[in-house]
């Protein structure tokens, strides 16, 4: 599956850098949030802020980099959870 990310700011509360994820169709499937570095959980890793479709629901997870984000959004998409 290919996947189109696009940066974009994220209003967080601390104005995060992130990435709109589009899929193949060019429908938005999700938002991604790099983490600061200051981040206490998970520092410079990235976000699932918020996911639409088959990546809606209450599972948020934290990836090490955005080849691992997309390689999880893309199995999501493909299993249709």
């Amino acid at each position: 599956m290919t996947l189109t990310l696009q940066p974009i700011k994220v209003a967080t509360g601390f104005d995060e850098d992130g990435m709109i994820v589009l899929d193949e169709k060019q429908r938005l499937v999700a938002v991604l949030v790099h983490l600061s570095d200051e981040n206490e959980v998970a520092p410079g890793q990235w976000y699932l802020e918020a996911g639409f479709g088959r990546l809606d629901g209450i599972n948020h997870p934290v990836f090490a980099d955005l080849d691992a984000a997309q390689e999880w959004i893309s199995q999501c998409l493909a299993r249709g959870r």
